[in-house]
């Protein structure tokens, strides 16, 4: 943590919007497991390491009541609101980011319920 406390507010804001960067990855890359486990029917232990990270990002996103904390860590460190300016991704890619992945996700829960109950083969 020193070299954090060093660090000035632009290259604290680059460590976020980075941090914040490689969550976003990850997580999409969970949500599509998600929904691919719930199409192919292809689960096991595999399926416990996306569901897991996905719980984690639901309960910290409810938790600080919808809104990323990682924003307003970007926002202290002197980001410009707007959609990307707390992650190096475009604009036109995080605007829908809300939505098109918690649709993904409730897709991808349904399907696995409906297979693990035996209504989907």
């Amino acid at each position: 943590m020193a070299g954090w406390a060093r660090m000035d507010d632009a290259g604290k804001l680059r460590a976020v919007r980075l941090l914040h960067t490689i969550i976003y990855v990850v997580m999409a890359l969970s949500t599509f497991a998600l929904v691919y486990s719930g199409i192919s029917g292809h689960t096991g232990s595999w399926l416990f390491v996306p569901m897991t990270l996905l719980a984690i990002e639901v309960l910290v996103f409810v938790g600080n009541g919808f809104k990323c904390p990682l924003t307003a860590l970007a926002v202290r460190y002197g980001a410009v609101r707007g959609y990307a300016f707390d992650t190096y991704f475009p604009e036109s890619i995080m605007r829908h980011t809300f939505w098109f992945f918690t649709s993904l996700m409730v897709l991808g829960l349904a399907l696995l319920c409906l297979r693990w109950g035996g209504l989907l083969v």
